[in-house]
């Protein structure tokens, strides 16, 4: 069966089940009004004054009873720093658990110790926002046993609500916890931020465990994972790194090329009649789309504007503008820099949220569906305005969905800012390899040689042009950059469907099939 964007979907896969293409933005999930049928979550009793406490993660998992074919989680907030997920994993192995479902919120290159799980067969199916690296690759060439699903942060918090996804085992690293397992990522030696994500798992998993390097005198205040949540409490040396959790991904940008990008894209937002009193912003992860806060902010100062809300993945640049007034509040779901902690710990005006709230499209309270003003990165963008974040240019898995859809589809102005080529090879496709994000949402590309307005908005496109913007069609950019770069061969997969992109209702947007040279 072919979706609304033409791309043939398979009706079943094996493992996975019965597939439903994605027919459009809204279209199951308002247009369709298909019911939300959510499931409850396990209740559990302890006896009075029973330690939760144990002496090791191993002891804790074993008391969790594993076995094979269960399903694992964790949450991503250490990010490049993360050092819990192996550990669940090394010891899941020692224990001879086999054909492991994997459902963490994102994997990054500090899970690369998984691929040996992956090539043996002891991980057999991977849910996740995002895949990285060397185990991106792999999962590429078709090592993993089923096909691996990329959703978006809502998506995912969908999936585990509607039961697409079912918890035996979470464990939930934190900086700071208390005996009952009431938790944090503000304080403490390796504090992160928010742990936004890490809620989903800790209310509806079977059996949760917290892991932290920093036990504090009960109660731990404030707490992002509450006690009754929590079946089992472990002290280890380090959860992790977290000053890893800026990268390359998550730090403004020095380059030239991107600042002038940032620099037109906050223009855009100046003269799209949104840039005014009350407005609500958010920036997605990506140097570029990092910028443009940077040059929002001296706007702002200069036009005298004080916005709603600031949402999403914070940085401390972002900090500094709510510091600054600029800002009524910041609503954290994820914090890109460690440094953000103190804020989270300290200022009420910055207020923790969990990815529920954040994102989930069957939640008629999500912040993504309030905000006015997004701007997004892209690896690949095509002349239908679909975008592509997962896929890299020889088709191998090495990004994340992230919250790109889920903000796209709520913003009254999604902008997406990238270079016109990247290393000789043209960013304007005719499809790309990969749609994560459909035209559909998005309304405004940014590039060094010119800005594309999406047709269906032809007011902003006039808008644009009053205020001196450069506005290009798109195929006359993509014929420009053509005749620089050179159009690339075509690049040859093969029959077998490594992974399936779900858009955030859960339908199926993408197919991504196996790469055949990466080795």
């Amino acid at each position: 069966m072919k979706n609304a964007l033409g791309v043939e979907i398979p009706e079943y896969i094996e493992g996975l089940g019965e597939l439903q293409p994605y027919q459009g933005v809204w279209k199951s999930i308002i247009e369709d009004e298909v019911p939300s049928t959510n499931i409850s979550r396990t209740l559990k009793a302890k006896k009075a004054h029973t330690s939760k406490f144990c002496d090791s993660l191993e002891e804790a998992i074993k008391k969790c009873e594993p076995f094979d074919g269960m399903t694992v989680t964790c949450h991503h907030h250490l990010r490049g720093g993360d050092g819990v997920l192996m550990q669940t994993i090394e010891i899941l192995d020692k224990m001879g658990i086999k054909d492991i479902t994997l459902a963490s919120s994102s994997l990054t290159s500090a899970h690369d110790g998984l691929v040996p799980y992956v090539e043996n067969g002891m991980i057999t199916k991977i849910f996740s926002s995002g895949i990285r690296g060397r185990l991106g690759e792999i999962i590429s060439m078709g090592k993993l046993k089923h096909p691996a699903i990329i959703h978006s942060h809502g998506g995912r918090v969908r999936d585990f609500l509607t039961g697409r996804i079912k918890p035996d085992l979470s464990v939930l690293a934190a900086s700071a916890a208390d005996e009952e397992g009431n938790s944090t990522g503000s304080h403490g030696p390796s504090a992160f931020g928010s742990m936004g994500y890490a809620d989903i798992d800790a209310r509806y998993s079977k059996n949760v465990i917290v892991v932290t390097d920093n036990i504090v005198e009960y109660p731990c205040v404030p707490s992002t994972v509450r006690q009754h949540f929590v079946d089992h409490v472990v002290k280890v040396d380090s959860i992790g790194d977290a000053s890893k959790i800026a990268s390359g991904t998550t730090r403004i940008t020095s380059s030239p090329m991107d600042l002038r990008i940032a620099r037109i894209g906050a223009t855009v937002i100046e003269h799209s009649g949104l840039f005014k009193d009350g407005m609500s912003f958010q920036v997605g992860a990506g140097g570029a789309s990092l910028a443009v806060a940077k040059f929002l902010r001296e706007d702002m100062k200069r036009k005298n504007i004080q916005g709603s809300f600031m949402i999403g993945g914070v940085t401390s640049y972002g900090v500094d503008m709510l510091e600054e007034g600029l800002f009524k509040a910041i609503f954290d779901v994820q914090s890109f820099d460690a440094a953000v902690s103190t804020s989270v710990l300290n200022n009420p005006k910055h207020v923790e949220i969990t990815c529920d709230q954040y994102a989930n499209p069957n939640n008629c309270g999500a912040m993504t569906n309030k905000l006015d003003v997004v701007v997004l990165g892209a690896l690949e963008v095509d002349v239908d305005f679909n975008v592509n974040v997962i896929t890299g240019s020889s088709g191998e898995i090495r990004g994340a969905s992230g919250g790109h859809s889920d903000t796209a589809s709520g913003a009254n102005l999604s902008v997406i800012v990238c270079p016109s080529f990247r290393g000789r090879l043209p960013i304007i496709m005719d499809r790309v390899h990969t749609v994560v994000t459909p035209g559909e949402s998005v309304d405004v590309i940014v590039t060094e040689r010119g800005v594309c307005v999406n047709p269906a908005k032809p007011n902003l496109a006039a808008a644009l042009k009053k205020a001196g913007v450069k506005v290009v069609d798109i195929r006359d950019l993509k014929k420009e950059v053509d005749s620089m770069t050179g159009v690339p061969a075509k690049k040859e997969l093969g029959d077998k469907i490594v992974a399936l992109v779900e858009y955030r209702d859960g339908t199926i947007i993408d197919v991504i099939k196996n790469v055949t040279n990466l080795e």
